[in-house]
């Protein structure tokens, strides 16, 4: 079974466990703990809150405040009023309400008014609220973050619009690197930088439960984030500087704004497919990617650019019947350049009457595309035609030569913070001459599902170790911007897991949760028999 299952799993119903048993010491029937929303009615009534809390639970973050609030009212009432026990009531509920719901010796007490009173309902309030931003901290730089998706470079398998969590104990968590910065912000907010660059630590990472493997869909730190051209921030700084010269970039901040440097863990967050990991080779022949010369997997619903050609009398809604939904490109003619489709797709398309063309698009080989890495000449790349490249590994040395520097010279000076120059011809590595180098970490290979449409590694090069932030593992809610209000949410994108191949339905969960409320109304009716 999948290990975030058994955590999803134990985090949700073990403290419904404990919430049965303490339901049942307050005389209240522990059946009822498992009845969504109705439970939470009935754990307000049972510690004095007024029912309308009910509605602070509905929405995002003051529900955490709320259910803090709510978990150490009810320990109150358990005679559990020390800040340790309400400190273990907040961050293991799955461990101690199921410990004092089983424990015999703990009684309901109620709250009475001579302890309410040495803490007024103020302090309660603030007490939650400073905690809550401490544990929601802990949580999401060491356990679980959640990210949505802003762009297309990942669908069909991730879609504009998805939510998910993403685990940082799969590849182990980082220790923040500027660990002075505002919570729940990135690296902005309203008022500007959300973090202070005085303090920065080294880069240190715990264990992790596995290393990133192929096809792990992997959040990372942007590599060529460490220096934003504020206006143009969802573009590579260096790219804008190849393109319109590094002075221009600097001297009309109307255009491209501010430029301004950023530690590594607050570099923008990207979510792409590891492709290849350290030691591999990997190669693009005719847009079929080849890793150790072998095809590498490919997503069903992977996407590349298609030429279109439509009917003027081609109805658009039959591309809805395909869920085909990425129609704005396409021209009151019926042409579209670069229209995204699986190759499924595209089979299907071309047996549908009016439609007259469908024409891959496809970069010969040996032509050189300026924007591909490595930005050399040297190097006749392009999006569909690329390598042979071998990707670096921790220990391994190559040698070092006018050829190839331009694919490690980014690595051997900024990613492995060295002092690298060319001096009459010569590599200069730290004031030495050096004709060789050793990798000080791992990298790795990033492409995007949509891959035409997808800014990775075949732009800007190698991933390093160190700036992998997590593994998506769970979508807990998707919208889809362009559909009615009513049909928003992408119910069949509701609570899934992330697999390789797209989403997998958690029929786990739907098991467990059947059993329960099989079990839970059983218990009901024998009780309510054995009332009679």
């Amino acid at each position: 079974m999948n290990i975030y299952l058994i955590l999803f799993l134990l985090a949700t119903f073990l403290p419904v466990v404990g919430l049965y048993k303490l339901f049942e010491k307050a005389n209240i029937e522990g059946w009822k703990a498992l009845v969504p929303v109705y439970n939470y009615y009935l754990w307000l009534k049972l510690i004095e809150k007024p029912n309308w809390w009910i509605v602070f639970c509905c929405i995002p973050f003051l529900n955490l405040i709320v259910l803090l609030l709510m978990r150490a009212e009810l320990a109150n009432h358990f005679g559990k009023r020390e800040f340790s026990q309400h400190f273990m009531m907040w961050l293991f509920p799955f461990i101690y309400m199921p410990l004092i719901g089983f424990d015999a010796n703990v009684k309901h007490t109620g709250y009475p008014q001579k302890e309410r009173l040495r803490k007024t309902q103020s302090r309660e309030w603030y007490d939650a609220i400073v905690f809550a931003i401490i544990a929601a901290t802990i949580i999401r730089t060491f356990i679980i973050e959640a990210f949505t998706i802003p762009t297309s470079s990942m669908e069909k398998t991730l879609l504009v619009g998805d939510f998910l969590f993403v685990s940082k104990l799969s590849y182990g968590p980082k220790i923040p690197q500027t660990p002075l910065s505002v919570p729940f912000f990135h690296n902005s907010w309203w008022l500007g930088k959300s973090y202070t660059d005085a303090v920065q630590l080294p880069y240190y990472r715990l264990p992790g439960m596995s290393n990133v493997k192929n096809n792990d869909i992997v959040v990372f730190n942007f590599p060529e984030g460490d220096t934003v051209a504020l206006s143009a921030s969802n573009q590579s700084y260096y790219d804008l500087c190849r393109r319109y010269g590094r002075d221009n970039v600097w001297q009309h901040p109307e255009s491209f704004g501010d430029v301004v440097y950023r530690p590594v863990d607050k570099m923008d967050n990207y979510i792409k497919r590891c492709v290849a990991i350290a030691g591999d080779v990997l190669e693009i022949k005719d847009r079929t990617l080849l890793i150790n010369n072998k095809p590498a997997y490919l997503a069903d619903d992977a996407q590349f650019a298609y030429n279109l050609g439509l009917s003027a009398n081609f109805r658009r809604n039959k591309l809805l019947e395909l869920e085909i939904t990425d129609t704005n490109n396409i021209s009151a003619r019926g042409y579209s350049i670069a229209f995204p489709l699986s190759a499924k797709k595209a089979e299907q398309l071309k047996t549908m009457p009016n439609v007259k063309a469908i024409v891959p698009q496809l970069d010969s080989a040996n032509t050189n595309y300026d924007g591909v890495f490595p930005h050399s000449p040297l190097y006749k790349w392009n999006r569909d035609n690329f390598g042979p490249l071998t990707i670096p590994a921790k220990g391994a040395t190559v040698n070092l030569t006018a050829e190839t520097l331009p694919l490690y010279q980014r690595i051997i000076d900024v990613y492995e913070h060295n002092d690298l120059q060319l001096m009459n011809g010569k590599i200069i590595i730290n004031g030495a001459q050096a004709t060789t180098y050793t990798f000080k970490q791992d990298y790795y290979w990033m492409m995007g599902d949509n891959r035409h449409n997808s800014l990775d590694s075949r732009y800007w090069g190698f991933v390093p170790e160190d700036h992998v932030v997590g593994k998506g593992v769970f979508i807990w809610l998707s919208l889809d911007k362009y559909a009615p209000l009513l049909k928003k949410i992408r119910w069949n994108r509701f609570l899934t897991f992330i697999s390789p191949n797209g989403i997998s339905a958690p029929y786990y969960l739907y098991f467990f949760i059947g059993i329960a409320l099989y079990y839970g109304y059983n218990f009901y009716r024998k009780k309510k028999k054995g009332t009679k």
